[in-house]
């Protein structure tokens, strides 16, 4: 057997054996994030391999405590963000998988509730005939609108991840700076985390046999940038920034604005702060 076969037979050995811990595991895990796991799942879970935090040249992630604006009022649904996050964190280019998305709420004259859809709807990606490029169909020439807006949506990396908690093999964790990452090297794609997400934050990638999901672009914010999505933003829609520092853009924003964050009822305190959107946004 050569050396390359000898790596692959080690590989398979290995996530073999995470598998089979994570089956073990996961009832336990499950619990944990229901908050009723029993002392002795709790500690298996905790006893469990975990994953290696990145070492960062210049980078001190104790340092900061990042966080994200979304301004509703000012998002007009270019999609621009969501093209720009598939490029930059190659995510698969089709029309259901996505790292951040936008979804469309519209009033019409006479309805109680909002009619919603997003990139992902059907007569939305007939509108552009590819899964590759986004737009939102013009569907609602033709009705009397009472109102409308745009609600970007990504992973709220909180403060208390359930999908870090229901990880049997601690490929997903949350780090000092408050952002959740994944090692792919550790997931072994049981897609708990997937499962546990009360927001839909994360997908399966049937090609690599892992989870994925939004880091707000980690690679780039450790080395001074912006999060791709809030690059390429034309109207300012999205705001991100260190909360340790008073002047950022994200202290700023929450600080003159009365923000609110999706699902507070779940316990897992967001971190992504929003402005512009109503009560059937969740």
């Amino acid at each position: 057997m050569d050396e390359k076969d000898q790596r692959e037979k080690h590989e398979s050995d290995r996530r073999e054996f995470l598998t089979c811990l994570g089956s073990a595991l996961a009832g336990g895990a499950v619990a944990v994030a229901a908050g009723s796991a029993a002392p002795e799942a709790v500690a298996a879970t905790e006893g469990a391999a975990k994953a290696t935090p990145p070492a960062i040249p210049g980078y001190d992630w104790t340092e900061h405590r990042w966080a994200f604006g979304v301004d509703a009022e000012q998002c007009i649904g270019c999609l621009r963000c969501v093209e720009a996050c598939k490029i930059e964190n190659n995510v698969p280019k089709n029309a259901h998988q996505f790292r951040t998305w936008v979804e469309r709420y519209v009033y019409l004259e006479g309805d109680e509730h909002a009619h919603i859809d997003s990139q992902q709807d059907p007569v939305n990606i007939a509108a552009t005939g590819s899964e590759e490029h986004f737009r939102f169909a013009d569907r609602y020439r033709d009705e009397k609108v009472e109102k409308a807006f745009f609600v970007p949506k990504l992973c709220n990396q909180c403060t208390h991840p359930a999908c870090v908690q229901v990880c049997p093999v601690g490929a997903t964790y949350k780090a000092e700076d408050g952002v959740v990452l994944i090692d792919h090297d550790y997931c072994i794609g049981c897609r708990y985390c997937v499962q546990a997400c009360p927001y839909g934050a994360r997908y399966f990638n049937e090609e690599e046999g892992v989870s994925d999901k939004c880091t707000w672009c980690y690679h780039r914010i450790t080395k001074g940038l912006q999060p791709a999505c809030v690059e390429v933003c034309p109207v300012g829609a999205r705001i991100f920034g260190d909360r340790n520092d008073k002047d950022s853009p994200v202290s700023q924003f929450i600080r003159e604005n009365r923000v609110q964050v999706l699902r507070p009822e779940s316990g897992n305190a967001p971190n992504v702060f929003y402005v512009g959107i109503d009560k059937e946004v969740n």
